[in-house]
């Protein structure tokens, strides 16, 4: 809450975290709503690749991943682009563009397992897995939009929110599939 407090109001300011040994940065840009990982030529780079953030609390996750495992611990962090200007495309768009990447179950179920590690939960019921938890319609749209689209490409049964459920969730039968990557993810 404090990392992520410390971002609130700081419109103009970027962060970056170098590891000079590595020759890799992580540019943190709450004002744009921009995570940037940065890899330098001597490091197997040039790279650079561009995240969209619509949360503030995915700033730590990021820090931490970094300092983790440097520009390869962000790979899984989300959709990377590498042209800045491909961020200014609605988060619908994002989202159907990323899972229009993932063409095997594994790489389907992986990122399903991801989208659920940020804000999933299993109902009290054990029947349900439910994605954006408590969130609203407005929060979360590019991995809404993926998750519809991966759980169409894989099959799995979606259900109707009962009328308490935030606007945002998404409810989804148990899967054994999803089970045992839910674990590793947890």
């Amino acid at each position: 809450m404090a990392f992520s407090a410390f971002f609130r109001d700081r419109d103009s300011d970027a962060y970056t975290i170098s590891d000079e040994a590595s020759g890799q940065r992580l540019v943190l840009v709450p004002g744009q709503g921009v995570i940037s990982r940065i890899q330098d030529q001597e490091a197997g780079g040039p790279r650079s690749e561009h995240l969209r953030v619509e949360r503030g609390n995915r700033y730590l996750p990021s820090a931490m991943l970094f300092f983790e495992n440097g520009y390869a611990g962000l790979d899984h962090f989300g959709q990377w682009f590498s042209a800045p200007a491909d961020l200014a495309a609605a988060p619908e768009a994002r989202g159907a563009a990323r899972a229009a990447t993932i063409t095997t179950e594994a790489a389907a179920i992986g990122e399903v397992a991801r989208i659920w590690a940020d804000s999933g939960c299993v109902d009290p019921s054990d029947q349900y897995y439910v994605f954006f938890d408590s969130h609203g319609v407005d929060d979360d749209r590019a991995d809404r939009a993926a998750l519809l689209t991966l759980i169409e490409f894989l099959g799995i049964e979606r259900a109707d929110a009962p009328a308490e459920a935030a606007g945002g969730e998404v409810w989804v039968r148990t899967d054994p599939r999803l089970d045992a990557e839910f674990v590793r993810w947890s």
